[in-house]
Order: C-alpha cells, then structure tokens, then sequence
C-alpha cells in the first residue's frame, strides 16, 4: 500500500463567488491541484457571544503536505472573514492515479 502524501483542507467562504475566486487564486499558485465548491451549506456557531446562523459555501481542497504551511498563510490573506476556518485532514489511503495526480498538479 502506498501512504499517500495527500491531503485535504476544509475552508468557508460566505459565498460562491468568494470559494471560486480562492479557488482560483490557489490554482493559480499551484497551492491546490483541485477545489470542490459545495453550495448551501448552513453553519450555526459561536462568533463574540452571539450565536450565528448563516449560508456558507465549503471548499474541499486537495493537496499535498508540502503546500499546508503555505495554504496555512495564504488562504486568511485571501479571504474576507477575520478568522476563516482552514482544517487540514490527512488521506489514509485512496485511488493511486488521484492520489499521484495530486502531487503532480502542486508541483512548481
């Protein structure tokens, strides 16, 4: 089995034009091999002690570990909200030609 260096980040975004402009950006910078935009996602938390009900837009980026430090600085700069979530999941295991894909999209 081949331990995949793989890796995918969660992000937010207030809107759909907000996650495909990161998207782009990203890909631009070869941060990212891929972005998936998933619309209507409804995130209720806590924000300076009131509770939020509000429509986002996630992001499911792939990548690979080498890019997170980057992703980990690039992402808040290009986002809008003061403290955007960045989650970074690690890849157990998966399609060997994705997962190689992967690698070769970030390369650069």
């Amino acid at each position: 089995m081949v331990v995949p260096d793989a890796r995918i980040v969660l992000v937010t975004a207030p809107d759909e034009a907000e996650a495909v402009a990161l998207c782009r950006a990203l890909l631009g910078e070869r941060l990212v091999a891929c972005g998936s935009i998933v619309r209507g996602v409804r995130s209720l938390y806590r924000w300076e002690d009131r509770i939020e009900d509000k429509a986002e837009s996630l992001i499911v980026l792939k990548t690979v570990s080498a890019k997170i430090p980057i992703l980990l600085e690039r992402v808040p700069e290009l986002h809008s909200y003061e403290a955007p979530e960045v989650v970074v999941l690690d890849v157990e295991t998966g399609s060997e030609p994705y997962l190689s894909w992967i690698t070769r999209e970030t390369v650069g």
